[in-house]
């Protein structure tokens, strides 16, 4: 099912932006696990709406709420459900849309391969629909950090723009969630003109998994490269993944990028923690391209249902750069990806790492 993700820790997401709620659906989480409704609850804060200047205004509380699966603070090795209700939709924002394809979005090629759609904020295509994914990826962090695994992420790059420094503590204390604080302020002031000049931009979010021992994925067909490729290229407005050194290996030599293992750490990591598709125990690096936001308030031509063109301001509340909202969803797609990858690992050798 396309809205299914995983083997043994698998992730159903349901909902549409302007339907009653979003949520999700985890089966495969073993048993004995404590979670903690609070750490969930943060992870969707992260990611909810409104959260500063440079991102949409919509007001979403996303207090999520758990169905089944948890009991006293602990899994049951059940499906867990989490329910997110919507409140703030304002759907009436989207009259004037209903009878045209809006440029960059999904409104065209969802109805074709259905024959019918949603076009209040997108339905199903809408970046909303990624809440399910973050209260499924607080579950896998939970289990993940049981055998010494972590996740951080972070914006590296907004437009032309890019940092230069990792401090992965600073990231929360800026509105673009960057590492580096001297570029967060050229990233946000950059946002900023482009919002007044209604555009929007893109950008480039990192992510990177600590602790994760050698072994985890699989070669060919499987490989935990691929597998992570697929949980970032299946999250909304994302247009490209590059894993450790990514593109840039190309315009070095072999004798410059072939990682050198001391019998204790590698001495650099350019296969971004992943060799023949296995986990090798440094750290794994993912960046993912975030395109600009195609909500955005200029006037543009927009193909009419009944035949030709017409042109639309789209009206209500977008972000002008979605890279840090997208930052708390790819690190739960690392965690989702990483959780099943333990689970699988866990089933071939008989033992928890």
């Amino acid at each position: 099912m396309s809205s299914t993700f995983g083997t043994l820790f698998r992730v159903s997401t349901f909902g549409e932006s302007h339907g009653p709620g979003v949520g999700v659906l985890v089966d495969g989480v073993p048993p004995g696990i404590t979670i903690d409704v609070a750490d969930i609850q943060r992870e969707l804060d992260r990611r909810r709406p409104g959260q500063s200047a440079i991102t949409t205004q919509r007001k979403e509380a996303d207090q999520v709420e758990i169905v089944s699966g948890v009991f006293e603070g602990v899994t049951l090795g059940t499906p867990i459900m989490m329910l997110v209700r919507n409140g703030d939709q304002r759907s009436k924002d989207y009259d004037a849309l209903k009878e045209v394809f809006r440029p960059g979005h999904a409104d065209y090629a969802y109805q074709e391969k259905y024959g019918v759609r949603d076009h209040r904020g997108g339905g199903r295509s809408s970046g909303r629909e990624t809440v399910g994914r973050v209260a499924a990826g607080a579950l896998a962090k939970a289990a993940l950090a049981g055998v010494g695994v972590s996740i951080v992420g972070g914006t590296v790059r907004v437009g032309a723009l890019q940092a230069h420094r990792r401090d992965w503590d600073v990231v929360e204390s800026n509105a673009i969630r960057c590492p580096d604080a001297e570029a967060a302020a050229a990233f946000i002031a950059l946002i900023e003109r482009t919002r007044d000049a209604l555009d929007s931009i893109g950008g480039v979010v990192e992510i990177v998994a600590r602790g994760v021992p050698a072994g985890w994925g699989d070669p060919t067909m499987q490989k935990l490269d691929a597998q992570l490729g697929a949980a970032m290229l299946s999250i909304p407005a994302t247009k490209g993944v590059e894993i450790g050194g990514g593109f840039a290996m190309c315009e070095r030599n072999g004798s410059q990028t072939n990682d050198v293992f001391d019998g204790e750490r590698y001495t650099s990591n350019f296969s971004g923690g992943i060799a023949g598709g296995i986990s090798n125990s440094a750290d794994i690096v993912v960046r993912v391209a975030v395109r600009p936001a195609t909500s955005i308030g200029k006037p543009q031509v927009m193909a009419k249902k009944g035949g030709g063109t017409e042109v639309v301001a789209i009206e209500g509340r977008h972000d002008p750069c979605i890279c840090p909202r997208v930052v708390p969803v790819a690190e739960a797609m690392m965690a989702i990806t990483l959780a099943d990858a333990w689970l699988r690992q866990r089933a071939l050798r008989g033992r928890e790492k």
